[in-house]
């Protein structure tokens, strides 16, 4: 019987090496564990490991991702041999003979409407970088603060919103900064950051790779119109986001603020009475009752020194039990409850509502006779599942029952012009259409099946 063209593929589809990694990983781990000053003089040997690239490849492949400015697709690697690849990439890495390819940037809309530039690396570039990601991360990871929750393995940014929780509700630190660093990934000064990740990798192979990664040009296509710069080189600032490298780079250095802030000295935290809890380049302090301001002018200070800039039309100090904040996608205040009591209480956000609304609305708005009731509904259910999923902690009922009447409200819509039906489509597709015959996903509106926004 004739093999498929995509039975041939899989066939080439590399075992998991999921296994020997991890024994690798464990081993980094424990030995920057327990000894806190040792530096990694031989890691380069790592990278090209075999078993180490096909993990990466593997979860570069699992992150999808567009195609960087060479063109170059998962699928035409896969097609034309996988393995093949992976041994070319491994001699270039053995023999030095690497350099890392121009990154394609693009730009994506933020929620406040303004764009911000993605930087695309091509997939070998991405692999590599993601191979370091594997032999760096648990080196690193030991040496983060416990109050930095993203991308690092087993926390999560609703960890982080748990610990402000804590820090309000039981620690008694209710003055809290809203804090925003000015375009962070592209404002980290390179000196200071090779610094701090010479502390522990004292590999000159890594090092030097690490410094072409930073100083790489960015490709910028405008039309037919092609134009390269290198901001990044020029300025010594920078990890572009983008790349499978630049969240650990930016934990590193988001490090050095945590450090100085809980060290002794002007910024130690005991003598404020202040806690920093940070994800990504996202964070808050939270503080004593009467420390607001000094810890304002502490974080403004440390935070020049450091070579950053703080957002000062975004960085507030409030009482958060007077005045609410939105954090991660979530709005964190006093609210009433049902007995007139008020409560300390996590909720999905006004913006984290209006986008999801977004989306649905987007969904439920053409193409109704191209698709099938099905398939629309594997679609939404794809955004429904995501949103709730992430917003499952707190007082989430009310935000709940808006997504799930607007959603009912908008498919049946989608329904009626799709048969080209009059009306609102109440009667013709009943609840038990939607939910039993289509499987359009419902939350559970029990608090006993959510979790709640209590201490870490």
């Amino acid at each position: 019987m004739e093999v498929t063209t995509a039975k041939k593929i899989d066939a080439q589809r590399l075992p998991t090496s999921t296994d020997t990694v991890e024994k690798l990983q464990n081993s980094l781990q424990a030995k920057a564990k327990s000894e806190p000053t040792y530096r990694f003089y031989t890691l380069w040997d790592k990278l090209y490991r075999t078993d180490v690239l096909e993990k990466a490849y593997q979860r570069c492949r699992a992150n999808r991702g567009s195609p960087g400015a060479d063109g170059i697709t998962f699928d035409k690697i896969d097609s034309e041999g996988l393995k093949q690849w992976i041994g070319n990439l491994q001699e270039e890495l053995k023999g030095g003979h690497y350099r890392p390819a121009p990154l394609l940037r693009v730009w994506i809309p933020k929620k406040n409407g303004k764009m911000r530039p993605l930087s695309i690396p091509t997939i070998k570039d991405r692999v590599v970088q993601m191979a370091m990601l594997l032999v760096m991360g648990p080196i690193f990871d030991v040496d983060l603060h416990c109050f930095q929750y993203g991308f690092r393995p087993k926390l999560d940014a609703k960890m982080a919103l748990r610990r402000v929780y804590y820090q309000v509700t039981q620690n008694k630190r209710p003055e809290v900064i809203d804090a925003d660093l000015s375009d962070y990934f592209n404002t980290i000064p390179h000196g200071p950051l090779m610094r701090s990740i010479s502390r522990r990798v004292a590999d000159g192979r890594v090092l030097n790779l690490i410094k072409a990664l930073l100083r790489v040009p960015v490709i910028e296509r405008v039309g037919k119109v092609q134009r390269q710069t290198n901001e990044a080189k020029a300025k010594k600032r920078g990890a572009a986001q983008g790349g499978p490298i630049s969240p650990l780079l930016s934990n590193i250095y988001f490090r050095r603020l945590m450090k100085a802030w809980d060290d002794k000295g002007l910024y130690k935290s005991s003598s404020l009475n202040a806690k920093i809890v940070n994800y990504a380049d996202d964070f808050v302090i939270c503080c004593g009752v009467g420390k607001g301001d000094a810890a304002m002018q502490a974080i403004r200070t440390l935070v020049d020194k450091l070579g950053l800039t703080l957002n000062e039309e975004k960085t507030k100090s409030v009482n958060i039990l007077e005045t609410p904040i939105d954090f991660l996608g979530y709005t964190l205040g006093l609210q009433h409850g049902k007995d007139g009591r008020r409560a300390f209480v996590t909720r999905p956000s006004r913006d984290a509502v209006k986008r999801v609304r977004l989306k649905i609305h987007e969904e439920t708005s053409c193409r109704w006779n191209y698709t099938t009731p099905q398939e629309r509904v594997r679609e939404l259910n794809q955004i429904l599942k995501g949103w709730y999923n992430y917003f499952d902690q707190g007082d989430v009922g009310p935000s709940y029952k808006r997504i799930i009447s607007y959603t009912e409200r908008r498919f049946r819509r989608w329904l009626m012009r799709k048969h080209q039906w009059r009306g609102t489509g109440y009667r013709r597709f009943p609840d038990k259409y939607l939910y039993e015959e289509l499987g359009l996903y419902k939350p559970p509106l029990s608090r006993a099946d959510r979790s709640s926004a209590k201490a870490c």
